[in-house]
């Protein structure tokens, strides 16, 4: 016996109905996952653009040229990864840079940075999320030999 026209039609209109359902779960979860991969890359990037600060203050002989090194390696980074930041938070301890010849010390450099997500367009996705790492570097007890 064949299926009456009826049945088909039913067929054709169940199939229609779960692809209205599942797609939109695709769809969305997608978007979670473009979100998390932004996030995971932003988390690596900020890390090594902290390291590179840390570095770069480490070598210098004052508390003051540790700074603008830090902060010029820092941002020489980010440009260099096009890390999509809206707001890039830079904390920078210098402190211990400008200890005399032979003494140990460390910098740190903590960098901050709200990493975009508005457009990403998912309902429930605030428009960025803070990603932030903190990196130390030993201060050369011999840079000034």
């Amino acid at each position: 016996m064949r299926p009456s026209r009826s049945r088909r039609d039913q067929r054709g209109l169940s199939i229609s109905v779960e692809a209205a359902v599942v797609l939109p779960a695709i769809v969305l979860f997608i978007g979670l996952l473009i979100s998390l991969a932004r996030l995971a890359l932003a988390d690596q990037h900020i890390g090594a653009a902290a390291a590179a600060g840390a570095r770069a203050a480490s070598l210098e002989r004052s508390s003051t040229q540790a700074r603008s090194a830090a902060s010029d390696a820092v941002d020489a980074a980010l440009r260099r990864r096009d890390v999509a930041c809206n707001v890039t938070t830079v904390e920078i301890d210098t402190a211990q840079a400008s200890r005399p010849v032979g003494q140990y010390g460390v910098v740190s450099v903590r960098l901050t940075c709200a990493v975009r997500l508005s457009d990403v367009t998912l309902p429930f996705m605030p428009g960025s999320l803070d990603v932030s790492a903190e990196r130390t570097s030993p201060v050369d007890p011999l840079r000034g030999k």
